[in-house]
Order: C-alpha cells, then sequence, then structure tokens
C-alpha cells in the first residue's frame, strides 16, 4: 500500500486557527450573546449527561422507577443549567470571547451563599425630609415583589427597606419603567451594568432586582458603609463619586438621595 501525496500549496492556510469575530457589538446585543453562549453550553453539556447516562443500567432512577425516563431529562437539564451558570466546562466563555473579545462575566448567582448583614453609616450632609412619602399605588405595587425584596436583602445583605426606597425612587416600583437613557425595570439598570452583573433578562423582575441589590451591596462595600455614597454611586456613578471626593454636586443626586432616605424613614416608622 502506497502513502499518498497531497498537493498544498499553501501550508499555513491549512493549519491557521479559525478567524475570530469581533466587531462593536451594542451593550444589548453582547447580552444575547452571553445568553445564547450559555445556552449552547448547557444544551451540550446536556447532551454529554445524557451520553453519560445511557451507560448507566436504567438511568438516574432506575429501570423499575416509574416516570424515571421523564424525570432523567428534567434532572439532565437542571444540572447542565446549574454547571453553566457555576463557570461550567469553559465553553460558553470561550465562544463568547471568540465573538466579542472580551471576558464573559459570571451569571448572576441565585444560590450564593447568605451575606451578612452590612451596617449603614449616615453622614446626615443632605437634609433628610421625613415628610417624603412614596404614593400609595407604588407601595401597592411593590407589595408584589416582597419576597424577592426580602430573599435578595439576605443574599447580599443589604437592609431590606433601602433596597425598596430605591426600588420606589427608581421606577416607582413599575417593573416596566425605562428611562430616557435607556434604564430599565424596577431599579433602573443599564444594559452595561446588567451585562457585568451577570443579568440574562433584564425585564425579569427577580433578575433585575438580584441584580440591583447586589450592585448596591457592591457600593456599599465600597464606601465602607456610608449610604449617601453608596446612593451617590449608585445613581451617579463611581467615577463621580471618586471626582468630587464625595457626593457630586448635581442636583438630581441631592435630590435622589434625599428621596431614598425620606422613602427609608417612612418605611422604618
Amino acid at each position: 500500500m502506497h502513502n499518498l501525496k497531497l498537493k498544498i500549496t499553501e501550508f499555513d492556510k491549512h493549519i491557521q486557527p479559525a478567524n475570530t469575530v469581533h466587531k462593536n457589538f451594542t451593550d444589548a446585543q453582547k447580552t444575547k450573546l452571553a445568553k445564547a453562549s450559555r445556552d449552547f453550553e448547557s444544551l451540550l453539556t446536556g447532551m454529554m449527561l445524557k451520553s453519560m447516562n445511557k451507560t448507566t443500567d436504567g438511568g438516574m432512577f432506575g429501570k423499575e422507577s416509574y416516570g424515571g425516563d421523564v424525570l432523567d431529562g428534567i434532572f439532565q437539564s437542571k444540572i447542565a443549567s446549574f454547571m453553566t451558570r457555576n463557570q461550567g466546562l469553559g465553553i460558553a466563555k470561550i465562544l463568547y470571547q471568540k465573538l466579542t473579545g472580551e471576558e464573559l462575566k459570571p451569571n448572576l448567582n441565585f444560590d450564593k451563599p447568605l451575606n451578612p448583614p452590612i451596617e449603614l453609616k449616615f453622614n446626615g450632609k443632605i437634609k433628610n425630609n421625613k415628610a417624603i412619602k412614596p404614593s400609595n399605588t407604588s407601595l401597592k405595587r411593590l407589595n408584589k415583589y416582597l419576597p424577592v425584596i426580602k430573599e435578595a436583602a439576605q443574599r447580599f445583605g443589604v437592609n431590606e427597606n433601602l433596597i425598596k426606597s430605591v426600588i420606589l425612587t427608581e421606577s416607582a416600583a413599575n417593573s416596566k419603567a425605562q428611562s430616557k437613557v435607556n434604564a430599565k425595570g424596577l431599579m433602573q439598570l443599564m444594559d452595561s451594568t446588567a451585562t457585568e452583573l451577570g443579568i440574562n433578562n433584564v425585564w425579569n423582575p427577580k433578575e433585575n432586582i438580584f441584580g440591583g441589590t447586589k450592585y448596591l451591596s457592591q457600593m456599599i462595600e465600597q464606601y465602607d458603609g456610608n449610604v449617601e455614597k453608596a446612593l451617590a454611586a449608585y445613581n451617579a456613578g463611581p467615577a463621580n463619586v471618586k471626582k468630587y471626593n464625595g457626593i457630586p454636586p448635581f442636583k438630581e443626586t441631592k435630590n435622589y438621595i434625599n428621596r431614598v432616605l425620606g422613602y427609608l424613614n417612612h418605611l422604618e416608622e
């Protein structure tokens, strides 16, 4: 038997890696690409688990189990989703990086250990007007999300009433609220911030509240529990807090802090 001789005119062309796709994606497109990358890895992981499961006699629940074949599929899907959400095989990360040239941020983790409550500190530099109260309509809307707010408060160690006050100030507890600058949902998250926080769907109330609370906890920790500075950063951005070495001299930001603290006083009475 003779060896075959292949004619290759451009040898390097045949062994070079696949082209990397980089383009200027919008934040919304990046969010979709992140979700698609994770979904692809989850699907692939599910197929691998299914293949591995076939090697066992009767699957996860055995031959004689009632509905075991259906439960096998459900468990495989859930395990695949869990693995992907917790970094998984790294396929989603590689795929996203190839497409965007950026690192894929961890998905918002709903299962992380509970954090101890963060101690809040108040400077009192801004007048705290106790006459500021939320409307009955917004409070009624807020009631719908109380279980999620409670869970987020425990998860990230943030005062429950502070989360409520931010939601009331940001959106009046309207989950479909969208600002002129494209901030979205109950806690008015920008697409870029949502992506950084690992939020798949910014319009999902639970994801929005968890993401907003996570970001709020980061700001509170960054400013050593100083509520006014944390709220200023949430409203105007940490860069402005750093620039002015404290609360920026913006009327909107001062009014924002005053309103949040007013609502907080009202809720804690």
